[in-house]
């Protein structure tokens, strides 16, 4: 067969699939076909999708085909190796779509994560040994840092990124091999969280605040940009993190909390569906601060059963702030892990085979798709029917608000 009947008879595979499709679910899709210059990746993508999102055990290009009434995995494996669309501007767009379900100008946060993907050997872009946070055993993987953003309404992942290591940005024909470009230089998770930040607000997400686990609390550039920025956040730091107090003092964060007295502590209770209920004691302590719209706190949760459990929290935001919505704030960053994990579970975010640079970011995508169609029908109020799902309620906004964090 030539390529012309050999297209023809992919698109017509297409068709079908579309057509078997549930309704809902292709009007959801329809909004990305920008994204697609020819029709064909189009409905595929339809298709890989929605295929992410069965209840096969693994999902790989075989299975996706096989989901999808294909013959062969070549056309799943174009979609992410070769098909010409624009996985940024799907990004966006589920951006877009999380927000548009969950946003919540009063309540809603973004929050820094990441994932390790394991790996086989050195060809996969970014695989290096590392530390697992699941095993704590060192492995080969892939590190991926990702953005959710979350409110009372739910959750979702709306920004990805690709670690890569300095012994892959450090050696070029490497990364040429894996389809990385010579343009892409050596970036830390930190500066990839920033980066992922302000396309967030260049885009105008509407969040109160930005949080971020140890990892990320670790670099003080990105604190710092955040402040540069006006924008306020609460980042764990590790206890040997120096702060410079009220009285111009620079001193340990862990030696601050260490000389409080019992009475500042107040036993406070937070959790959701995602993070589940839990209950800390809770102290904060004023920090100096320049300016006169923001205020600077060190903030301490400490374990009720274990009093040596404690995590410290460099705060920065509007004066007045009052401890609950701080330590409620800072023990929310805590969402982004169960977020990844039902990313994991229930949109394939994890089950991909491809090595390139770019396909890793093509699947990661797409899977963000999946689980923004899955949260549209975790959060619908109007239709939770998987195959009537095409819309969403409006974003709570503020009436009249300067900024998304006044």
């Amino acid at each position: 067969m030539n390529e012309s009947g050999r297209a023809h008879d992919a698109g017509r595979r297409d068709r079908g699939t579309a057509r078997a499709l549930p309704r809902g679910f292709v009007v959801f899709c329809a909004q990305f076909a920008p994204r697609f210059p020819r029709v064909e990746p189009r409905r595929r993508m339809s298709a890989y999708v929605y295929g992410l999102m069965g209840g096969a055990r693994r999902k790989n290009g075989w299975t996706q085909a096989e989901a999808a009434g294909e013959t062969g995995p070549e056309g799943m494996q174009r979609l992410l190796n070769a098909a010409s669309w624009d996985e940024d501007g799907v990004r966006d767009d589920t951006r877009g779509v999380v927000v548009q379900a969950v946003g919540d100008v009063w309540q809603g946060r973004l929050i820094v994560g990441d994932l390790s993907f394991r790996k086989r050997g050195g060809r996969s872009a970014g695989a290096a040994p590392q530390v697992s946070g699941e095993t704590g055993r060192t492995e080969n993987a892939q590190t991926g840092v990702f953005l959710a953003y979350a409110s009372e309404a739910g959750v979702g992942l709306i920004d990805r990124e690709l670690y890569l290591p300095r012994e892959w940005t450090d050696h070029r024909d490497r990364c040429r091999a894996a389809g990385i470009d010579d343009s892409v230089k050596y970036e830390s998770p930190e500066e990839l969280a920033r980066t992922m930040i302000d396309r967030a607000l260049d885009a105008g997400v509407p969040f109160v605040w930005v949080t971020a686990g140890v990892t990320y609390g670790r670099s003080e550039h990105l604190r710092r940009s955040l402040e540069e920025r006006g924008v306020p956040h609460i980042i764990e730091v590790p206890g040997d993190c120096r702060v410079t107090t009220a009285n111009l003092q620079v001193r340990n964060v862990d030696t601050v909390i260490d000389e409080l007295s019992e009475t500042v502590w107040h036993r406070l209770s937070h959790g959701d569906g995602a993070t589940g209920l839990r209950v800390r004691d809770w102290a904060a302590v004023d920090l100096h601060r320049s300016g006169q719209r923001h205020g600077s706190w060190l903030l301490a949760g400490r374990s009720i059963t274990d009093p040596s459990d404690v995590t410290y929290h460099l705060c920065f935001g509007p004066v007045g702030s009052i401890l609950s919505e701080l330590a409620r704030t800072a023990d929310g960053h805590r969402a982004v892990e169960g977020c990844l994990r039902a990313a994991r579970r229930k949109s394939g975010l994890a089950d991909y085979q491809v090595r390139g640079y770019r396909a890793w970011y093509r699947h990661v995508t797409l899977s963000m798709v999946a689980a923004a169609y899955l949260s549209i029908l975790e959060t619908s109020t109007t239709d939770r029917d998987a195959g009537e799902v095409s819309h969403v309620r409006p974003v709570r906004s503020r009436p009249n608000a300067v900024a998304p964090w006044w």
